[in-house]
């Protein structure tokens, strides 16, 4: 599935974000797949990024020509965002709904996210050798530290590691 069918309008100037307590901020509202993003696009200025799991329920109210969606958040937060236009409202408003209801758990953010492949450089298990190390910090220090070999194959202490 591709999160594109279900993103009616991807982006809308204008939008009104309201908060409790703090001043309204207008910008760009864009939604993606997994993120709602609201950005002044003026440099070290705030910006909102809000993950569609964290929306537990959206309202909708419109007027003549626009559009206003209340968006109750899991964490006890409450938005609005006054959208130009009642189409761009309905649109935005339904594409949140679908995005924040999705049942697919291999869809959610942290399952569906896949980070660029990046050469390995070396092998970090074999950066230093442990022996030649610890014989560097003993010389340094008193000699009541020591390597043991006894729990190599997790036999020793079994309950410990399951």
């Amino acid at each position: 599935m591709e999160f594109v069918e279900l993103i009616k309008t991807p982006k809308v100037d204008g939008v009104i974000l309201h908060r409790p307590f703090q001043s309204p901020l207008d910008g760009t509202l864009c939604i993606t797949g997994h993120h709602l993003i609201l950005s002044t696009r003026v440099e070290h200025h705030e910006e909102l990024w809000l993950l569609h799991r964290n929306i537990d329920c959206i309202e909708r109210r419109f007027d003549a020509n626009r559009g206003a969606i209340v968006i109750k958040c899991k964490n006890l937060q409450i938005l609005r965002l006054d959208i130009p236009g009642q189409e761009e409202a309905l649109n935005i408003a339904d594409s949140i709904e679908t995005l924040s209801t999705l049942e697919d758990i291999s869809l959610w953010y942290p399952f569906y996210f896949r980070p660029r492949q990046f050469d390995i450089l070396e092998d970090g298990w074999q950066a230093f050798n442990v022996e030649s190390e610890l014989t560097r910090l003993i010389s340094h220090a008193d000699h009541s530290w020591r390597i043991s070999h006894v729990n190599k194959d997790f036999t020793v202490s079994l309950l410990t590691y399951t």
